[in-house]
């Protein structure tokens, strides 16, 4: 039996052998029917909605029912970002590649493979409630009033985003969170050349390809020097695209009060707060997958064998159109399998099903909903325990003082005694499962004695004070969970951990650390290479010593960030791809190379290198791959790396002792994603640089003074 590893990359490019395997019809492509902009004005007549922006561009909406809120949302995210939210939409539809061309394809098929729309539209009247319903579609009629408004930026035949394009936005994407695509990759590269050609097409061409992280700390009273609950909500996204951060504050008369972050197309806070309780959200990567090797019957490759007998596949096809040149484009039909497992590939080296978590799941926005209007933390559990969501780590904190740590999953209640982590025979239905682990038996911690909680992309099993850590084998090992631990993790102990009385500085100061643990992975790379006899190279040796002498820090005046962080930076991103990484000793000699030709010496400012660049900002930063101060830099052709993921949308919040919130936030850029000539398309990026924040204006006492437009959607001045 065929071996496959469950590994990979986010690169899913040749999923699809699309111009072999599929059928191809050249055409020319007809112009859609000009849209009527008339109906959806005269839908957003059923809205009632205040909009008013701070100085900071960030949007405040007020409204008498939720779904006002959520128009009036639509509309303010549609006029900072409506490009990303358009084509995030398209992209679920599965039509990206008419717009992207032919790498854009392997998206568009697996919308198709996952059965996107075939669970959307059967379950959206049956298992959404009416509150959630009328939410997703006020804030798509939100989006489609500043459409029918700018007609001048809309794709030709996307009109009328849907209610349904938001459920299948979180149907798609929520298990690429937790390596879904990891799998699929595996799957792809099976075999002698298996399906992977170029490996440079991501699910969704707009997503960045560096790795995504983030950290969540909360802070007892029992732990602050002055008695307040803390809370630090730091995930780690792409600057820009599909899963890049929007920050907005919604409050309506029906109980629906937040600020916090938000990804293009969803109405709902992510992560943040509330009046009473908030939250911050890291990746986790349990197994939540499992990769069965199907046996085909010779006579019939539309069968393949379960429990002894030939059962046919269920059958049905994706077309795809292909955007080429001008008017033409390609229509491609691929054949879609699914066998009893679940969706099915063939590869050179045979038949494979896969099963996953979140598979036939559409409630992800209703577990949303009622995570944003929790009031305390048995309500906010009582929503965890909708168990819609796949994945994703919570790390909780509330105005009564309680903290909490959730290694959410939907973990497969699986059968003992088999290796889940490798491929299963697929000719068994015992090894099906069907049902999930109970939410009561997922990992996690609720006010443990040592008063704080954190993640970091680490195991669950150290997310607090050893004394308190849950133990590995309280939980079975087919339940998959994770067992590593990152740089973060490991700063983390060093600092929250081992601090017993933290004030409101010393929790700014801990987030904003830009150290590597001695007991980091990249420690023990310069541990190695230094260890090497660099015999007559004199570089080397020269290397060899700033290695030896750096303090691990990268602060933009270091004279050692450079090299190290340029060496260790290609082995921990391939690491965290899934990639095999590369021999430390040879990125160090590319390091070498790329500082002496660039900047010649071999240990430049660190802010020589690290570049922050947005619009007319270019301002050295401080901060590393794996740094708690989370900065990735993408190479550029003058040797300097310009950040492009890491830290981008970061609050702290504060209940002090009597419960009264305090909130302040940063955004890398600002609240105008796209609008170049907005006076907010950079204005943040000083103060993100600088590592400072602003105000989070959550209740109407606070805002008062600050509002600088205060409008109706489609009455905005310019707009």
């Amino acid at each position: 039996m065929l071996k496959i590893v469950k590994t990979g990359a986010l690169a899913l490019a040749g999923l699809v052998l699309l111009a072999v395997a599929g059928v191809l019809v050249r055409s020319v492509l007809e112009a859609p029917a000009p849209f009527d902009p008339k109906p959806l004005i005269a839908e957003a007549a059923r809205y009632d909605v205040r909009i008013r922006r701070d100085e900071w561009g960030v949007p405040h909406i007020q409204g008498a029912r939720d779904a006002d809120v959520a128009f009036g949302f639509g509309f303010a995210h549609a006029e900072d970002d409506y490009r990303t939210i358009e084509e995030t939409a398209i992209a679920v539809r599965g039509k990206l590649a008419s717009v992207k061309g032919k790498d854009a394809a392997v998206t568009d098929y697996l919308v198709h493979l996952l059965r996107v729309w075939e669970n959307v539209d059967a379950r959206y009247e049956t298992e959404l409630s009416p509150g959630v319903r009328k939410v997703v579609e006020a804030y798509a009629a939100g989006v489609n009033y500043y459409a029918a408004l700018h007609p001048d930026k809309v794709t030709p035949g996307f009109l009328p985003l849907t209610g349904k394009d938001v459920v299948a936005g979180f149907v798609f994407k929520t298990p690429f969170f937790y390596g879904l695509d990891k799998q699929l990759t595996a799957l792809s590269k099976a075999g002698k050349g298996g399906l992977s050609k170029d490996g440079k097409t991501a699910f969704l061409p707009t997503m960045s390809p560096l790795p995504v992280g983030s950290n969540g700390v909360a802070i007892g009273p029992a732990r602050s020097a002055d008695h307040a609950t803390r809370l630090l909500v730091n995930s780690h996204q792409p600057y820009t695209g599909p899963v890049a951060w929007y920050e907005a504050v919604l409050h309506s008369g029906e109980g629906w009060d937040v600020a916090g972050g938000f990804f293009p197309g969803s109405p709902f806070m992510l992560h943040g707060h509330n009046r009473t309780l908030g939250w911050a959200n890291t990746v986790n990567e349990p197994d939540l997958a499992d990769i069965y090797e199907l046996k085909i019957n010779p006579s019939n490759e539309n069968q393949y064998m379960l429990d002894g007998k030939w059962k046919d596949f269920e059958k049905s096809e994706a077309t795809i159109r292909v955007k080429l040149w001008g008017p033409f484009w390609w229509t491609v039909t691929r054949e879609v399998l699914w066998s009893a497992q679940g969706p099915v590939l063939k590869t050179d080296a045979g038949a494979f099903a896969i099963r996953y978590a979140g598979m036939n799941e559409i409630r992800q926005v209703e577990q949303y909903y009622k995570l944003d209007k929790a009031r305390n933390l048995a309500e906010w559990r009582d929503a965890l325990k909708l168990q819609a969501l796949p994945s994703i780590n919570y790390v909780y904190a509330d105005a009564q003082g309680n903290i909490a740590y959730v290694y959410n999953g939907l973990f497969p209640d699986r059968k003992p005694g088999l290796d889940w982590k490798g491929t299963l025979p697929g000719d068994r239905s015992d090894l099906i499962w069907k049902n999930y682990v109970p939410f009561d038996k997922v990992p996690q911690l609720l006010n443990p004695r040592s008063g704080y909680v954190f993640n970091s992309n680490n195991t669950p099993f150290r997310a607090t004070a050893p004394a308190d850590n849950l133990k590995p084998e309280d939980f079975p090992a087919t339940m998959g969970i994770q067992s590593n631990m990152t740089n973060r993790a490991l700063r983390a102990e060093e600092t929250f951990g081992a601090d017993t009385s933290i004030t409101r500085e010393k929790f700014r100061a801990y987030k904003f650390d830009i150290a590597y643990s001695e007991r980091s992975e990249l420690a023990q790379m310069i541990a190695d290479v230094t260890a090497v006899n660099p015999g007559k190279d004199v570089d080397l040796k020269a290397a060899q010593t700033i290695l030896k002498d750096w303090d691990r820090r990268t602060n933009v005046e270091s004279r050692g960030a450079a090299l190290a962080v340029l060496m260790g930076a290609p082995v921990v991103v391939a690491e965290i791809k899934g990639e095999t990484p590369p021999k430390p000793i040879d990125t160090l000699h590319a390091a070498i190379k790329t500082l002496k030709e660039h900047f010649g010496r071999l240990d430049p400012a660190w802010g020589e290198v690290n570049r922050f660049r947005r619009g007319k900002v270019d301002l050295a930063i401080d901060g590393g791959p794996d740094t708690f101060r989370a900065v990735y830099g993408e190479p550029q052709k003058n040797g300097t790396l310009t950040a492009v993921a890491g830290d981008t949308f970061i609050m702290f919040v504060e209940w002090d002792e009597h419960g009264k919130l305090r909130s302040e936030s940063i955004h890398q850029f600002g609240s105008a994603t796209l609008d170049e000539s907005s006076p907010h398309y950079a204005d943040q990026a000083p103060l993100f640089v600088q590592m400072k924040t602003k105000p989070v204006l959550f209740e109407e006492s606070d805002l008062t003074g600050h509002v600088v437009e205060d409008y109706k959607p489609g009455a905005r001045a310019g707009k």
